[in-house]
């Protein structure tokens, strides 16, 4: 089923549809296709379109939010292994060809208030950042049911892209003043966007990724989260709000339990992907906060590696009725991983169809929802 705004609004603030949401979030891992191929994949089903997933009518506003540094990659070294590359900040950067699609950085340009103060202008406002035929083009197809999505800098991962995890966490002690300045200069440059976009169409989906966390927790807790993330995140969200911005979704790997609670404070009320392996348990998290968090993703992917036994315990108690009647995006909760076999994930999605009541065989176009 294709969901159009106002269903999918309705559905994320637990209003009700009459249709559960069952989809990808993201595809699968560099090399599942080959192994899917040697085992009699067709071509729809190696992009996914054979399994008739949900989705979502959407555009985005296309502005452009963060660093805006005039600078362009220059690839240094690439062979079949690897490709050594200067990306636009100015980063040495790594990517590994077999196992990954994001370039690891080996260094960063900030460490102190004197760098940040050099790159500052790439996060100031300029007219540019805006393209005004988009947004006419958003406010058309909102008109005919898309949902308008827009996307600011992470309040962590910003900081991270520019400092890198290390010198980040040591910063929340030693430059406090830093973290606050970087944060102040992003969210008053997205107020200026976000002003500029409000008078062409309404924003109904603001998005933020983060990715701050690994099976242990979260890199940044809640006190660093109320000091410093919190504060730029309302900022944005209570005049994006005042101006009719239904949902605030942010993505974030890892547990993030424990601060789940601060970023309901700070105005979030959608989070994925809810991995089980890092202690993730949508079920639990539902039961606690009820209609104050919807929840993307939560499904194990790596039960899809298993017996059809595990696959379908899984999904009954993930799919169970607690789950059910708004505020659940049902999907595995991160890339298909290798391994999984054609026939499992076959399983997979037929039993899931089958538990939600939803028709299978239907070919779509849809393929992933992670926006």
């Amino acid at each position: 089923m294709l969901f159009d705004r106002e269903q999918y609004i309705s559905h994320m603030l637990f209003q009700g549809t009459s249709d559960e949401i069952f989809c990808e979030l993201f595809g699968p891992l560099i090399g599942l296709e080959y192994e899917w191929k040697a085992q009699g994949a067709s071509d729809d089903e190696l992009n996914l379109s054979a399994f008739g997933f949900d989705g979502v009518k959407y555009v985005d506003i296309g502005c452009t939010m963060g660093a805006v540094t005039g600078k362009s990659s220059i690839i240094l070294e690439d062979n079949e292994i690897h490709t050594i590359s200067i990306d636009y900040m100015g980063r040495h950067q790594r990517l590994c060809k077999n196992s990954a699609t994001i370039p690891l950085p080996l260094d960063y340009p900030v460490k102190d208030f004197d760098d940040w103060l050099k790159i500052k202008h790439w996060y100031e406002f300029d007219e540019s950042r805006i393209d005004y035929e988009k947004l006419k083009q958003a406010k058309k197809l909102r008109d005919k049911g898309y949902l308008v999505t827009a996307h600011i800098p992470g309040g962590f991962d910003e900081p991270r892209q520019l400092m890198g995890e290390e010198e980040l966490c040591c910063a929340y002690y030693e430059q406090p003043e830093l973290i606050t300045d970087i944060l102040d200069t992003i969210s008053a440059t997205a107020l200026k966007i976000f002003e500029r976009v409000n008078e062409i169409v309404t924003i109904d989906h603001l998005g933020v990724h983060e990715d701050m966390a690994g099976k242990s927790g979260p890199l940044a807790g809640p006190k660093q989260v109320n000091e410093f993330i919190k504060p730029y995140y309302r900022r944005i969200w209570d005049e994006l709000s005042l101006q009719g911005t239904k949902l605030f979704c942010q993505d974030s790997d890892g547990n993030m339990n424990s601060v789940i609670d601060a970023f309901i404070d700070a105005g979030l009320n959608i989070m994925y992907p809810f991995e089980p392996a890092a202690g993730m348990d949508m079920v639990k998290t539902r039961e606690k906060y009820k209609n104050k968090l919807a929840i993307k993703g939560g499904i194990d992917k790596h039960v899809l590696r298993r017996s059809k036994e595990e696959i379908k315990k899984e999904l009954e108690y993930k799919l169970c009725d607690t789950m059910r009647g708004g505020g659940t995006v049902f999907a595995i909760d991160h890339r298909i991983p290798n391994g999984t076999p054609l026939e499992n994930y076959r399983f997979y999605v037929k039993y899931a169809k089958e538990l939600l009541g939803k028709e299978d065989g239907k070919k779509s176009d849809f393929i992933r929802m992670a926006f």
